[in-house]
């Protein structure tokens, strides 16, 4: 005979089962989640020391970009034209500015060719720029300055040019000459002197009695205006980098203007822009993680070791 007594607790014991399983489940998933975002963001090409592992695995963790494959990332290998435009595809999200002048494609990106639709999108965002002939060059490998000037038109940043003040010589004026007291001398003739002899103390007593000459007011000091001037993009990159008479002289405005906002990221050394050497995959990373960060789309690296190849103040 059955204890109806029982139920209740055979039904507890049920849902405590219920409870125990379902929480064992969450916690599997998530840490099935957290292993495969641990693997998405972890290529056995980066090595733990790499110096742009940071920004790499940051994006990565955000899909932004990707890995080959076989699992690699291949960070030292060369940025085409293509695959430069499939990243910005992938981070930013700007309104179309623009058509293809033929229509929907470049002669030399057909449709149906894997990077047609980025190929597009950066070119009509405004990034990305054509070439004669409806050609976009898509195999084109892209240098470190070209990289900047495509972020640089595509989210509409321009260098602001500070001032200089220099310091023109002060002039020192005074603005009160001293005032010489004059006294009203009374003027007679000889033969009158001795008929006014009894009044000759009254006038002495009335010469004392004359105002006292005003004081002398200090001079003071007046500079002129300061002269000002705007520092030229190149004298301001100047700077910043070493090599700067190396960049290319119609892209100096936008690599200042990628430097004022803390994007040019230069490795091994902060000061030496290298602005004419091919664009790896882990440098384009790099500036497009720092793009993002301008747009506040992410949150700045916290780790000291890459922060470092960010120039952020002129050099010493």
């Amino acid at each position: 005979m059955c204890n109806r007594w029982h139920l209740p607790l055979v039904k507890g014991s049920f849902l405590a089962l219920i409870v125990s399983v379902s929480g064992a489940s969450f916690v599997l998933n998530s840490q099935q989640a957290a292993a495969q975002q641990q693997a998405k963001s972890t290529f056995p090409d980066v090595p733990q020391n790499y110096w742009a592992r940071p920004f790499i695995k940051s994006l990565a963790e955000k899909d932004i970009v990707t890995g080959y494959p076989n699992g690699m990332f291949k960070p030292k290998q060369n940025v085409d034209r293509d695959e430069f435009a499939a990243m910005i595809r992938q981070a930013f999200d700007k309104a179309k500015i623009r058509n293809i002048p033929s229509g929907s494609s470049f002669k030399d990106v057909p449709q149906g060719n894997w990077a047609a639709p980025p190929v597009q999108e950066a070119y009509e965002t405004g990034f990305m720029k054509d070439f004669p002939g409806n050609e976009f060059h898509p195999q084109q490998p892209m240098t470190k300055t070209q990289a900047l000037v495509a972020l640089m038109k595509g989210l509409d940043l321009n260098y602001d040019r500070p001032v200089a003040a220099s310091q023109a010589a002060a002039r020192v004026a005074p603005t009160n000459q001293r005032r010489k007291a004059t006294r009203n001398r009374l003027v007679f003739p000889l033969a009158s002197t001795v008929l006014m002899q009894p009044l000759l103390p009254v006038i002495s007593t009335k010469q004392q009695q004359q105002p006292k000459a005003a004081k002398t007011v200090p001079a003071t000091t007046t500079k002129s205006p300061v002269a000002t001037s705007k520092i030229s993009a190149l004298e301001f990159l100047k700077s910043y980098y070493k090599d700067a008479d190396l960049i290319p002289k119609n892209a100096v405005d936008a690599v200042a203007a990628a430097t004022q906002a803390n994007i040019v990221v230069n490795y091994p050394d902060a000061r030496v822009l290298n602005p004419n050497e091919l664009l790896s995959r882990g440098s384009a990373t790099a500036l497009i993680h720092q793009a993002l960060v301008n747009q506040k789309q992410i949150e700045p690296l916290s780790d000291k070791e890459a922060v470092k190849y960010i120039p952020k103040t002129p050099r010493p």
